[in-house]
């Protein structure tokens, strides 16, 4: 196989030649965007390390003060600035300056205005100055936002060249946000079609911070990998069939998908607007569990369903749990695919952490025909067969990506017409039903699963959507959180080649070759991380039990 350079592994290639001007453009006109002192040296950039996650301590681009504000997570910015030990311009200089060295290093971004945002901070440090308090809950708050979600006088897109445009004005989430005091700096890369899970663009291949062959994951992979490099304290990522869980997983940070339409999705970038087969929800990716609380606290807080008529008025309910023994199943696998060695030891590792607990009973939860689930909601993404997929990207010339040739193939894509669309929203609501009183029976308060058949994956490979897309078309709120160990190639092999299970399960064996011990090096440093879902709008459940899970795994 031949050898990439890194700029062609974070750039891409290939292309109808006039596409490749036009993106050419884009890029261009970002990367003119970072200013000279920011910009990292050739000796760096021309052969960096796989882990990429200390460059921006040792490169001498920031100043001490600065890498110690980026250290902290949204919650402790948000107590500084409004005890008055931090200034909104501080920290979102501070941010700013990192997401440039991150973006040089992983393609995160597709926007970056940092001037703006100062005097945006500015603007709220003069009104603290004066009234001696804060604006809102997020005062001062750097947040950065993925692609598809506008922010007034940024680029935005839908997934495609095509529809990448200046947005005109705020979408309803990024106005909540406004409006509590959040400043904005970056908007975020994301994948051809928002529906990968993983994030390659107009704008290049978001590369994974901790080993630059495996990917971010997707569709939200700007904000892992930002969030990763500590170029972001929090951002905002949108998930409709795993897209802030995975990318969450393979980076090592935090990642809540709320339950849908109880947070605003007016005004989002979507190209098959009025399809409702499936929703996606609009949430956290951040660098703690009290983060992911702080975010949904405060911005269901602010009532969204006043502002948007799709959103719900469900109020955020976080039970106490000190008063009540956590019900957790453990489900090993989901019955289609097993996960490789690293996330098995890191689900052994938790259940048995769990079992020494007397806050939680653990029991075995065994799931329920997850393989027809799975093919449901790929034939619910696309219930045009692609076709509007493919007219966009013949519009502006753009190449079909592998992964996009692959989301959108049959047997699970195909044209419907409206009786056919009846039937599948109908064998949708069914299998809900049944899965509900699945769940019942099996007396389980949440379970902890896997987030994604193995650690990060290796790039264009990740074909298996079934542990995240399952709770989307069921609508179960659920985290993803670091376990707090890496994939390490001396002890995650098979000691043995596996029978698979399925065609996905024998894909996904062949990702990580059993028969060659070796092949675990390529999964060196990668995290591993666990997911916690529980039932529709039990999004407050979901977070109390991460609290107490995390803290019985730490302990």
């Amino acid at each position: 196989m031949a050898t990439v350079s890194f700029k062609e592994k974070i750039k891409g290639v290939g292309g109808d030649a006039s596409y490749e001007a036009k993106a050419r453009v884009l890029q261009e006109q970002l990367e003119a965007k970072i200013p000279a002192s920011l910009r990292l040296s050739l000796a760096i950039l021309e052969d960096p390390p796989l882990d990429v996650t200390h460059i921006p301590e040792t490169c001498g681009l920031l100043a001490p003060k600065e890498l110690a504000i980026t250290e902290l997570d949204a919650t402790a910015v948000c107590q500084k600035i409004a005890a008055g030990e931090l200034t909104a311009v501080d920290a979102v200089t501070a941010f700013g300056k990192r997401a440039a060295i991150a973006h040089q290093l992983t393609a995160c971004l597709i926007d970056f205005f940092l001037d703006e945002g100062i005097k945006q901070a500015q603007q709220l440090d003069e009104y603290f100055r004066k009234e001696g308090k804060v604006i809102g809950p997020l005062h001062g708050l750097p947040i950065s936002i993925k692609g598809m979600l506008p922010v007034k006088g940024t680029v935005g897109s839908a997934g495609f060249l095509v529809n990448t445009e200046i947005a005109t004005d705020d979408c309803d989430m990024t106005r909540i946000l406004r409006s509590l005091g959040a400043v904005f700096y970056v908007k975020t890369n994301q994948p051809q079609t928002l529906m990968h899970l993983e994030s390659k663009s107009t704008y290049g291949r978001v590369l994974n911070p901790y080993n630059t062959d495996l990917t971010a994951g997707g569709s939200s992979g700007g904000e892992s990998a930002l969030v990763a490099m500590k170029g972001s304290c929090i951002g905002v990522g949108t998930d409709g069939g795993g897209s802030i869980r995975a990318p969450s997983a393979h980076c090592g940070i935090y990642g809540f998908r709320p339950s849908c339409r109880t947070t605003p999705l007016h005004g989002v970038l979507w190209y098959q607007p009025g399809q409702d087969g499936f929703f996606s929800s609009v949430g956290p990716m951040c660098r703690s569990g009290r983060d992911m609380r702080l975010f949904l606290e405060v911005v269901l807080g602010a009532n969204p369903a006043l502002l948007d008529p799709d959103a719900l008025p469900v109020p955020l309910k976080v039970p106490d749990l000190t008063k009540k023994k956590l019900r957790v199943g453990i489900m090993m696998h989901d019955g289609v695919v097993v996960p490789h060695p690293p996330t098995i030891r890191a689900l052994k590792w938790a259940k048995a952490k769990l079992e020494t607990s007397s806050e939680v009973e653990v029991v075995d939860y065994t799931p329920y025909d997850h393989d027809r689930g799975y093919s449901i909601v790929r034939e619910l993404y696309f219930e045009d067969g692609g076709a509007t997929v493919r007219r966009l990207l013949k519009e502006s010339g753009e190449e079909m990506l592998p992964l996009t040739e692959w989301v959108i193939s049959p047997l699970h894509v195909r044209d419907h017409d409206a009786a056919e669309v009846w039937k599948l929203r109908d064998e949708r609501d069914n299998y809900r039903r049944e899965y509900s009183d699945h769940w019942r029976s099996q007396n389980v308060d949440v379970v902890l699963c896997p987030p994604f058949p193995g650690t990060a994956s290796r790039h264009d490979t990740a074909r298996y959507w079934g542990y995240t897309a399952i709770w989307n078309l069921l609508d179960y709120p659920g985290t993803a959180f670091p376990s707090g160990f890496v994939a390490d190639p001396a002890i995650d092999i098979y000691q043995e080649p596996p029978s698979p299970m399925s065609a996905a399960d024998e894909y996904n064996l062949s990702l990580s070759d059993p028969c060659i011990q070796d092949d675990a090096t390529k999964f060196k440093g990668a995290p591993i991380s666990l997911q916690i879902v529980s039932r529709i709008y039990n999004d407050g459940l979901v977070l109390a039990a991460q609290e107490v899970v995390e803290r019985i795994l730490k302990s």
